[in-house]
C-alpha cells in the first residue's frame, strides 16, 4: 500500500478545473505572440488584438486535454528511458538557473562560474538518487545572450543522465535543440528518445509572454518536451488564498496546454511550476515555507485530475548555509513532494529563493531524497508470514541478526546512508572528529569529484557539439570557451 497526500478533495479540484475555465473564457488570457494568438483564432478562441487578451472557450480546451500524452520518457546519453513522467513514479534533480553558489571554503555567496557548474554536474552523476541532471547554474563569465546553451553544453559534455533545461528567448531554444539533437544522432531521433526536457515560464498573472509561447510552439513541433513552471506568487502576483493562486496556476498551465497542442496535438507537456508565497515581513518568495509545499501539493493533485505529468519546486530552503533550517525545510517538502506524486521534482541542492546552489547541500538533500523513496516504497510482507518463521526455534533469545532472513533482508528494508548522516554512538563520534553535518557534506563533495570519470561518449558528437557553441559563443563576443573538465 502506497502512502498517499492529497489535500484537496474531489469537490475543491473539481472547483480549481472550472474556476479556471471560467477565468479562461470569461477573463481570458493576455498572449502576447502573434504566432499564437494566430493559432488560438484559428481554433475558435475569441482574440482581442489590440489588447493581446484571448477568451478561450471550454470545447477548445476539452479538444485539447484530449490529445495530451498522458505518460512519456526522458532517456540517457545511450537512449535508454531513465525518467518516466506520469507512470507513479518520483524522480528528482537539482533545479535550474542559481546564480550563486555557497563557496565551501568561505561560507559564503559568490557568483557562479562554470568550474561551480562542473562541480555540480560530477556530483549529481555521481549520486544515484539524483534521476536526472539540470543546469543548475548561471555562469557569470559567460555572456547573457549564450548563458543558456552554455550551461547545456557543460551538461551534455560530462554527464549521461536526463537533463532538464529551459530557455529563455526563442533563438537560443532553436540552438539548444539542435545541441542536444547532435548528442542523439539528429532531430528525429531527439522527438523519438528525448533527452530532456524544457521549462517554459508563463508570467504571472495570466500572461504568456512572446518568448513563453513561442517556446511551446517550438518544443511543440520539435517533439521536445515542454515543462510549464507557473509561479503565481500568493499575496503579490497572486491572490492571497493558497486555493486562489492554486486556481490561477490551473489557468495559466491550461492556457499554456491549449497553444502547446493546437501548435503540434500529441506532444508531450507537463503540469509544472515554482509558485511561493509572499513574505509580507520582507519582501520574499520562501521556497521553504510549508505553504508553498501546499501549493505545489495541490496544483499536482489538479494536474494528476486531468491526466497530465506533474512537476514541482521542492526540496529547496529559504536557508543561507547549510544548517537546521536547510535541513528541516528541504526534507518536509521533498517528503510532501513525494507523498504528492510529483513526476519530477526539482531545487536539490538550492537555498535562499532558489537563488543559490550548494554541492554540499545536495548530498544532504539526496539523504533527504532517499528516505523520501523509501517512504513511498511503503511498508510490505517480504516473508510468507509477517512474524512467525522468524521465531521459530528462538527460544525467547534476541539472536534475529543470525538468521539467514536478517542478512537477505536487511538491504531491503532498510535504507543505509552515506556517512553524511551520522548514526554512530557519543563515543564513536568523538572518535571520528566529532564532525558535524557541514564538514561530512564537504568531505562527501569532495570525494564524489575526486573519484568522478568523465563519462564514454560519442567523440564525434561531442566535437560537433563544441563546433556549435563555439560559433554561437563568437556571434555574442565570446572569443573563447571556458576550459573545463
Amino acid at each position: 500500500m502506497r502512502p498517499q497526500f492529497q489535500l484537496l478533495s474531489d469537490e475543491l479540484v473539481a472547483r480549481v478545473i472550472d474556476e479556471a475555465r471560467h477565468l479562461m473564457r470569461e477573463t481570458g488570457v493576455k498572449v502576447q505572440s502573434e504566432e499564437a494568438r494566430a493559432l488560438l483564432a484559428e481554433a475558435g478562441a475569441s482574440v482581442d488584438e489590440m489588447r493581446e487578451v484571448v477568451k478561450i472557450p471550454d470545447a477548445v480546451v476539452d479538444r485539447v486535454l484530449g490529445t495530451v500524452p498522458h505518460t512519456f520518457a526522458i532517456h540517457d546519453a545511450f537512449g535508454e528511458p531513465k525518467v518516466v513522467y506520469g507512470d507513479g513514479r518520483v524522480h528528482f534533480d537539482p533545479g535550474s538557473s542559481a546564480v550563486q553558489v555557497l563557496d565551501p571554503e568561505t561560507n559564503t555567496h559568490r557568483a557562479a562560474v562554470t568550474s561551480d557548474l562542473v562541480r555540480i554536474v560530477k556530483i549529481a552523476e555521481s549520486l544515484p538518487q539524483i534521476d536526472a541532471q539540470s543546469t543548475a547554474v548561471v555562469c557569470d563569465e559567460v555572456p547573457k545572450e549564450v548563458a543558456d546553451l552554455w550551461r547545456l553544453y557543460v551538461v551534455l559534455s560530462m554527464s549521461t543522465k536526463p537533463v532538464v533545461t529551459g530557455s529563455f528567448g526563442v533563438e537560443t531554444l532553436e540552438a539548444m535543440l539542435d545541441m542536444v539533437a547532435t548528442m542523439v544522432g539528429g532531430r528525429d531521433e531527439l522527438r523519438a528518445r528525448p533527452r530532456a526536457v524544457f521549462d517554459v515560464c508563463p508570467s504571472p498573472p495570466l500572461i504568456w509572454s512572446p518568448f513563453g509561447a513561442g517556446n511551446l510552439i517550438g518544443l511543440a513541433r520539435a517533439g521536445v518536451p515542454a515543462e510549464m513552471v507557473s509561479m503565481p506568487l500568493a499575496g503579490a502576483a497572486g491572490p492571497v488564498t493558497l486555493l486562489g493562486s492554486i486556481t490561477q496556476h490551473a489557468t495559466e498551465c491550461l492556457s499554456g496546454v491549449v497553444i502547446h497542442q493546437l501548435a503540434q496535438p500529441g506532444s508531450p507537456i507537463v503540469w509544472g511550476g515554482a509558485p511561493a508565497i509572499f513574505d509580507m515581513r520582507k519582501g520574499t518568495t520562501p521556497m521553504g515555507a510549508i505553504e508553498t509545499a501546499m501549493i505545489d501539493a495541490s496544483y499536482s493533485q489538479v494536474g494528476h485530475a486531468l491526466g497530465l505529468p506533474t512537476h514541482a519546486y521542492l526540496g529547496t530552503s529559504d536557508a543561507k548555509i547549510v544548517d537546521a533550517q536547510s535541513g528541516m525545510e528541504s526534507g518536509i517538502s521533498a517528503v510532501i513532494g513525494a507523498l504528492a506524486g510529483v513526476d519530477m521534482i526539482s531545487g536539490a541542492g538550492m537555498m535562499e529563493f532558489t537563488g543559490c546552489q550548494s554541492p554540499e547541500k545536495l548530498v544532504v538533500d539526496a539523504e533527504n531524497i532517499a528516505m523520501a523513496k523509501r517512504l513511498l516504497e511503503g511498508v510490505v510482507p517480504r516473508t510468507e508470514t509477517l512474524a512467525l518463521e522468524f521465531f521459530e526455534g528462538l527460544d525467547f533469545k534476541g539472536d534475529f541478526l543470525k538468521q539467514k532472513a536478517t542478512r537477505d533482508l536487511f538491504p531491503l528494508e532498510q535504507y543505509v546512508p552515506s556517512k553524511v548522516i551520522d548514526r554512530d554512538s557519543y563515543r564513536g563520534w568523538v572518535s571520528s572528529g566529532a564532525t558535524d553535518t557541514w564538514t561530512r557534506a564537504k568531505e562527501r563533495a569532495n570525494e564524489l569529484v575526486d573519484a568522478f570519470e568523465p563519462p564514454a561518449l560519442d567523440e564525434a558528437a561531442l566535437f560537433e557539439l563544441r563546433g556549435i557553441v563555439e560559433r554561437l559563443a563568437k556571434d555574442a563576443g565570446m572569443d573563447t570557451l571556458p576550459e573545463f573538465g
